[in-house]
């Protein structure tokens, strides 16, 4: 079975977050809708990028001439999967600020009963 190409994944993507971090306000829309696009593309984008990496690894064999040997050095796409990884973390934090946070959860009793030893 084909992959889904990466524009429906990116779409998919953003239904998923859409359905997380509901907006209460216009304002707030407008805040969390960029963040939503580019945290989808992100995501779809290190999925990606994970899959080159598992496959090729993260360092590779390079030489400036043919006259040195090749040494080890770290990919190009190792050091871009880890910065875009750190902004997506980033994206995803600020994102969380929007999430209706669930008041505190009453006690289980533990803390009346030792305080009522006394």
């Amino acid at each position: 079975m084909a992959k889904p190409s990466k524009e429906t994944r990116i779409k998919r993507e953003q239904k998923r977050l859409d359905a997380i971090f509901v907006a209460r306000s216009e304002k707030e829309q407008a805040a969390i809708e960029p963040l939503i696009k580019r945290a989808a593309y992100m995501r779809v984008t290190l999925e990606d990028m994970e899959t080159d990496l598992d496959e090729n690894g993260f360092v590779e064999m390079f030489t400036q001439s043919e006259k040195t040997d090749p040494y080890e050095r770290e990919r190009p796409i190792a050091r871009l999967y880890n910065t875009m990884n750190k902004n997506y973390q980033s994206i995803m934090k600020q994102l969380t600020e929007f999430v209706e946070k669930e008041p505190p959860k009453a006690g289980d009793g533990f803390d009346d009963f030792v305080n009522s030893r006394d």
